[in-house]
């Protein structure tokens, strides 16, 4: 088959894998070097503010935790609240790449805390001295965004149930009222 241009047509295969091998290679040297750098890098951002005062570092932590919890649940929310037929899975990729830059914060600290390079330990003890509080804080902050999504899902899941259920009470009522005046 011809292009227009009267050129042979290339085949995509052998291009889509080329721009897929390129795409992972990018990646694990992304992810090699993140590993290397972002949990000391994050751990000094964090100690700068919170210079050693517990009460910043409790309030920061707390901070952290609960709005970059909850930002994420409400972009997840907003993908599956507003799906559609039409929606590719470049858009579900989309939503849930916009969660995870909302999560970053967290997951910065995540992997101060859970990594096992030398820059996780060195990352856990700048936030020893200079951090302090700021790790439980910010796991409180997570624990409080949770159960705050899990009550307004619970709230507006329920809330067709209780307006259904009014319904039928008032109607009840007024027919009662209707009986008892005849």
């Amino acid at each position: 088959m011809r292009h227009q241009t009267g050129r042979p047509r290339e085949s995509t295969w052998g291009r889509r894998a080329a721009w897929s091998l390129g795409a992972v290679a990018v990646a694990v040297v992304l992810w090699l070097i993140g590993a290397a750098v972002i949990p000391r890098w994050w751990a000094q951002r964090v100690g700068n503010i919170v210079d050693g005062r517990l009460t910043v570092g409790a309030l920061y932590g707390l901070f952290i935790g609960f709005v970059f919890t909850a930002a994420p649940l409400l972009c997840l929310w907003l993908a599956i609240r507003l799906r559609s037929r039409r929606r590719t899975w470049r858009g579900w990729v989309g939503w849930l790449v916009g969660a995870a830059i909302a999560a970053a914060p967290n997951l910065m600290t995540l992997g101060v805390v859970l990594g096992t390079g030398n820059a996780a330990h060195a990352g856990d003890r700048i936030l020893d001295v200079d951090g302090p509080g700021f790790r439980v804080w910010s796991l409180i902050g997570v624990i409080v965004a949770v159960a705050a999504a899990l009550v307004l899902v619970y709230l507006t899941r329920t809330r067709g149930l209780f307006r259904e259920q009014n319904r039928r009470m008032r109607s009840d009522a007024a027919a009662r009222e209707a009986e008892r005046q005849r």
